[in-house]
């Protein structure tokens, strides 16, 4: 048996509005002060929900009240729990938001929506590894959207979980991404483990934490 489990919950940010004034009264000042920037309430409202429902979820964790707890931010912004080794980490895109928690593994996630769109664009040419970019324009044009969004979520998953966010290049270190190959880091991303989850439809999703002895459970 894995000696540490990852839960993994999936959630949606679009809510009612007695739902979303509820979750804005456990925010912590900055974090409402960080609310009210957004110009579109579309974006608000989403960011709302993500770190309230973000506070719910670790607060059931260590029975605590949701608008007691603190974070803190690491030097390039992964996030933690002030007085809690409880380690977690927190992704959205559009109306869905991804939490990963774990009891003692640094741990990363990201979930992206899949967008043609933003596929198509010539972003695997400037940021990914060169490893990658021949993999991905190997692939047939059919295939390429989806080894798209699987080699995103898994380089963003090891940048958040290592804690060194855009510092860290993205191709400085590989991840496969065809359809026939398992999830997995290669090149420049020792100690670390990647895997996939099965996210929900027209998502892509990853996790990655330290060390390999480490399972992952949806909620």
């Amino acid at each position: 048996m894995a000696r540490d489990l990852i839960e993994v919950d999936f959630l949606s940010l679009d809510i009612g509005a007695e739902r979303l004034s509820d979750l804005a009264t456990i925010l912590s000042s900055d974090e409402r002060d960080r609310a009210s920037r957004f110009r579109f309430d579309i974006h608000r409202n989403r960011f709302i929900a993500c770190r309230a429902m973000l506070r719910e979820r670790l607060a059931e964790k260590l029975n605590i009240a949701p608008a007691a707890m603190q974070f803190i931010y690491g030097l390039h912004g992964k996030p933690g729990l002030s007085g809690h080794e409880l380690q977690f980490n927190v992704s959205h895109s559009h109306d869905m938001a991804m939490i990963a928690i774990s009891e003692s593994t640094e741990v990363g996630c990201d979930i992206e929506r899949i967008d043609p769109s933003f596929a198509d664009e010539q972003i695997p040419e400037r940021f990914f590894s060169s490893y990658e970019v021949a993999t991905l324009r190997a692939l047939p044009v059919a295939d390429q959207c989806d080894a798209f969004f699987r080699c995103w979520t898994r380089k963003e998953a090891y940048i958040k979980a290592c804690g060194m966010g855009v510092s860290l290049g993205l191709d400085s270190f590989d991840v496969t991404l065809a359809p026939d190959q398992p999830a997995a880091l290669l090149r420049g991303a020792d100690g670390w483990t990647l895997k996939a989850v099965d996210a929900p439809d027209g998502y892509a999703a990853a996790v990655v934490a330290r060390g390999d002895d480490w399972s992952i459970k949806l909620q």
